[in-house]
């Protein structure tokens, strides 16, 4: 038995849910969210939770009823409280900064790095060194900020680089540690 399909998901105050096969649409103060669900699955709303039920034990249709509830509570935070990764800059003379939506990421390179978030992410400089991506789509989110941290990833021998705000970094010793 899947033990996360099997989950309630509770409805928090001001969220509706429509169902409809193979789909469910979140709305929230935040925005609206819809997400692609199996046909073979059903959503019910029951007391003010929602649940994920699968019509048989097959292991494609455990995987998916796990799969499905996780998308569903997802979408149900994302437009109730939202979502946010803190991303960090570490080197000299690394910086970013706003340029009305677009972030501007100078990070050793010979030129500037131009980074459009798409629509419902918000990029946010509170310094020079710090950057927060934020919005109510989880997987839009994530990979804005992969996509920023891949610009210049941190490097093994010295940390410089843009890294998630709390990543550690195993650096390398260099040649002049190795032993004669």
């Amino acid at each position: 038995m899947s033990r996360i399909g099997r989950a309630p998901i509770d409805l928090l105050e001001g969220v509706e849910v429509t169902v409809e096969p193979g789909r469910v649409r979140v709305e929230g103060p935040k925005g609206t969210l819809q997400i692609a669900v199996s046909p073979r699955l059903t959503v019910e709303e029951q007391d003010g939770q929602l649940v994920v039920k699968r019509p048989s034990d097959q292991r494609s249709d455990r995987a998916q009823q796990g799969l499905a509830r996780s998308l569903i509570a997802n979408a149900v935070t994302g437009v109730t409280e939202g979502f946010m990764r803190n991303l960090e800059i570490r080197g000299v003379g690394y910086r970013c900064a706003l340029q009305g939506r677009r972030l501007e990421l100078i990070v050793g390179f010979s030129h500037t790095v131009m980074i459009d978030p798409p629509e419902g992410i918000t990029i946010e400089a509170p310094s020079q060194t710090k950057i927060t991506v934020s919005g109510i789509d989880k997987q839009k989110v994530g990979q804005v900020a992969a996509n920023i941290r891949s610009v210049r990833p941190p490097d093994s021998y010295h940390g410089k680089g843009v890294r998630y705000e709390g990543e550690s970094v195993r650096l390398k010793p260099g040649k002049a540690a190795v032993a004669r």
